[in-house]
């Protein structure tokens, strides 16, 4: 007998053995049971995910003399006759190479007979979105209403070429993609049945290149188990693959991640030369990239990845030099490279540029390249390294602390201090300021008594409350709503004022109203209200309007 592949020696031939599709699987079951087969069915979804597979368990079902919970058992005069390859009560029709309009005008024609050994007879018509307009309209009104002793099981990856009239008809079925947990159970299922040692890594690794297909998983599992004549390993895996050596992946990584572009272009083109294809190569890139996302990003990622500790810490040390940002960064520079490749007539010019524009973030002026700048800013400044800071000439008539009389307590001075920092709102009035307004700011009618709401605090608010607003991320249109507000005190409580009345509304919803008195609460205000005044005349209108008065009689024009 002729070899049997992998994905055929170990198909399912009951409901319980097929892998995951458990929502169709209760379904199909329960309509078996209870005596409820409809006439037409349409299974959807990716390959390999078990469409054909549940059909014809399906198909022999339902014929079942003496279905074992819902399967068929496959000792009865019926299941032993549907087993026949000659038998016609199932037939399979492939689409794809019966796409015209004469095949479906036979099929309607034979569906008029009755099935020979069981009590249904299943048309499975696969790829059923290759047929051509016709042969759907061909196949529509028996599709509708067949015979009673007719079911029609239709297969397609790709259910949105298919004409709303067929899916209309059709009782849906949606296959998903297999978990990667379930693949591996699968894989290693196979593996102990044919006595094939592994190891737990190398499974892993055809689990994640299978990509929720089962056909493709253990196709790929069949010449891994040829390849190896002992034990299956990791890089056994990964050469059958045509994978590149995880060492040299993780090398051109690192360097691109550390910036290093003379470095990740040298480690490119040395892969390259080996004679490993770009594609191979952008996809292997892409890999390990993902890699280091889980690592960095999930707590339980060696479970996750299940790798060998080597390969591993390699991924960990790449993540680590790496934050957030620059890993997405990354990924999408190479991501927008492999798709660009298809269309390319210089692959490896591609692939080159990607490395370059990837590993240079201080040459590309992409919002995430700028967004990694900042971080790498921001962390240099926590190791400890000043960054260059331009000097500012200071203003002529900055105040004198040192002469703030010695019975001020030395924290009030601090908040003096504090308060006439300058920001370019609050310059004017630190240059305008005296050694006398400070030490009023200090005493002014607290009695000589030190306080933290004096006057200097009232000055500075507003400007502390605008820079806060503009410095935050929490509610950054409150900055642009708040520039041309006015403001003033009643005692403790700072009012705001506005001519506008879009300003005033936004302002006085309770989401911002409740962030705006965070904000104040903060700088030590509790208590704040927003008022809208009537716009005024300005000067300059007042002026034009006293004139018109004083000469009324005369025509005055105004450029």
């Amino acid at each position: 007998m002729a070899y049997l592949a992998y994905y055929r020696m170990f198909r399912p031939s009951t409901f319980d053995q097929v892998v995951r599709q458990e929502h169709i699987v209760r379904i199909l079951k329960n309509q078996i049971a209870g005596d409820k087969v409809g006439h037409a069915y349409l299974f959807c979804g990716p390959r390999g995910t078990g469409k054909t597979t549940l059909a014809k368990i399906f198909a022999r079902a339902i014929n079942c003399e003496k279905p074992k919970d819902s399967s068929p058992c496959g000792k009865c005069a019926t299941c032993k006759a549907l087993a026949d390859g000659a038998n016609l009560d199932i037939s399979e029709i492939d689409a794809a190479s019966n796409n015209g309009v004469d095949e479906m005008r036979d099929l309607r024609e034979k569906v008029q007979y009755p099935p020979v050994a069981g009590k249904y007879k299943v048309y499975i018509i696969d790829e059923v979105h290759m047929l051509t307009q016709s042969a759907f309209n061909a196949v529509l009104k028996t599709l509708e209403e067949p015979p009673r002793h007719a079911v029609f099981i239709l297969a397609t990856t790709e259910p949105q070429k298919i004409p709303a009239t067929i899916l209309s008809r059709c009782m849906r079925f949606d296959f998903k993609l297999i978990p990667q947990s379930d693949l591996e159970e699968l894989i290693k299922s196979v593996f102990e049945k044919t006595g094939k040692e592994y190891e737990p890594s190398a499974v892993s690794a055809i689990a994640r290149a299978g990509a929720g297909s089962a056909r493709d998983s253990l196709s790929i599992a069949d010449m891994c188990a040829s390849y190896s004549k002992g034990k299956l390993t990791y890089d056994d895996v990964n050469a059958v693959l045509g994978s590149t050596e995880w060492s040299k992946i993780a090398d051109v990584c690192k360097k691109i991640l550390e910036e290093d572009a003379g470095g990740a272009i040298a480690a490119t083109e040395k892969i390259l030369s080996t004679g490993k294809g770009v594609g191979v190569l952008v996809k292997d890139m892409l890999s390990f990239l993902s890699d280091c996302t889980i690592v960095k990003v999930c707590k339980n990622a060696r479970e996750i990845i299940n790798l060998p500790d080597e390969t591993y810490n390699k991924i960990s040390e790449a993540a680590a030099v790496a934050d957030g940002h620059k890993l997405l960064r990354v990924t999408e520079i190479l991501s927008k490279a492999e798709t660009d490749m298809r269309y390319s007539t210089a692959a490896r010019i591609t692939l080159e540029t990607a490395v370059f524009k990837a590993s240079m973030p201080q040459a590309d002026y992409d919002l995430d390249a700028l967004i990694g700048k900042i971080n790498a800013i921001e962390r240099k400044l926590t190791e400890g390294v000043k960054p260059v800071v331009p000097e500012v000439k200071e203003p002529a008539t900055e105040p004198n602390i040192n002469k703030i009389p010695d019975r001020v307590p030395p924290i009030r001075k601090k908040a003096v201090i504090a308060d006439y920092e300058r920001s370019p709102f609050e310059e004017k009035a630190v240059n305008e300021k005296t050694t006398e307004a400070v030490q009023s700011d200090l005493f002014d009618g607290y009695g000589g008594k030190p306080s933290v709401s004096g006057i200097a605090d009232k000055r500075s608010v507003f400007a502390k409350f605008i820079k806060s607003l503009r410095t935050t991320h929490k509610n950054a249109v409150l900055f642009t709503l708040c520039m041309d507000l006015d403001h003033t005190f009643e005692g403790d409580k700072i009012i705001f004022l506005t001519d506008s009345e879009a300003v005033f509304k936004s302002l006085t919803r309770p989401d911002n109203s409740k962030f705006v008195a965070e904000v104040l609460a903060e700088l030590g205000v509790l208590d704040h209200e927003v008022k809208f005044k009537q716009r005024g005349e300005t000067e300059y209108e007042k002026a034009i309007r006293e004139l018109k008065d004083n000469f009324g009689g005369t025509d005055i024009k105004i450029d």
